[in-house]
């Protein structure tokens, strides 16, 4: 079996400052411990599309997109909020992540492959409908499954997100949509002090407190997210896989090990096997450690193989 992996030099060139954790050495990580590990030679690379607005107007409001695309800076920076910068290069680096998703979700549905992951960034979960957030411009996940849904002609999405942080921007955009299963897990409180009060059949949140390890995630995941996705029965699955619930990560205060996200996406492939020809896509949210990344990518990766 083999995996494509999609990516895009242009994810390299968004560059707002080494004090910023969302930075290009990120992605460096990720191919470095994919060669160390071996998983680097059963992944056949495809580069990401620029992504066209009209993908983008599916999910954003049409004149929020205009407005990202008529202020984008042609030099120095402009700062959406504290933690959401764009320069010269991030509008391109936002169209190539959310481009991704979408050549993903071609690849699986077209039946050339089982499996992608896109290794991409600035992230998108934040990204709500008219809003950038969170280091996200574009929500890329959101895009990827409202073209299966409205491109493809599916019927039933699942969007998983085991990110430490509430994935607001995914909800926001699908919290009226039943054609989409969002479950999501996140430590709270913690930033975007969302999603404890969403109270909708097809959205399932797990909070959990600061401090907890695998055990609780384990459970937790067991106990809603599980019941729920095999009730569902996805004809598409699609993670946003953020990997700074990690103890080694000091962006929080989870304490998920490397097993851990090679747990979960093995339950997300048993899922996805018994409902969903297997189609998975995978695209990269958080995680800010660079071993700790390398190494969790390299488990959620060999778990989907």
């Amino acid at each position: 079996m083999t995996i494509a992996y999609i990516t895009h030099p242009d994810c390299l060139l968004h560059e707002i400052g080494n004090h910023h954790p969302e930075r290009p050495e990120r992605l460096h990580a990720i191919h470095d411990q994919l060669i160390r590990s071996g998983l680097e030679f059963v992944l056949i690379p495809h580069d990401a599309p620029l992504i066209e607005t009209v993908h983008l107007e599916r999910v954003h409001d049409p004149d929020y997109v205009a407005d990202l695309f008529t202020r984008a800076p042609k030099q120095g920076i402009l700062t959406l909020d504290d933690d959401t910068i764009m320069m010269p290069k991030t509008l391109n680096a936002a169209r190539r992540a959310a481009g991704a998703v979408v050549r993903g979700v071609e690849l699986v549905l077209d039946e050339s492959f089982t499996a992608a992951f896109c290794a991409v960034r600035p992230p998108g979960h934040h990204a709500e409908r008219g809003r950038a957030m969170g280091f996200c411009y574009f929500n890329n996940v959101a895009v990827g499954a409202a073209y299966a849904l409205e491109v493809k002609g599916l019927e039933r999405v699942a969007i998983v997100d085991f990110d430490v942080h509430h994935g607001n921007g995914t909800e926001d955009i699908f919290q009226d949509d039943p054609r989409v299963l969002f479950c999501s897990s996140f430590q709270s409180p913690f930033y975007p002090f969302s999603g404890e009060a969403t109270d909708s059949e097809h959205i399932v949140n797990v909070t959990l407190p600061a401090g907890s390890g695998g055990e609780l995630f384990r459970e937790q995941i067991e106990r809603h997210w599980l019941p729920a996705l095999h009730d569902f029965q996805p004809q598409l699955l699609l993670i946003s896989a953020g990997f700074d619930a990690h103890v080694e990560d000091e962006m929080a205060q989870l304490c998920l090990r490397d097993a851990d996200f090679a747990w979960i996406t093995t339950r997300l492939k048993e899922i996805a096997d018994q409902y969903a020809h297997g189609h998975i896509v995978s695209t990269l949210e958080g995680g800010y450690s660079l071993d700790a990344l390398g190494r969790s990518v390299a488990a959620h990766l060999d778990a989907l193989l």
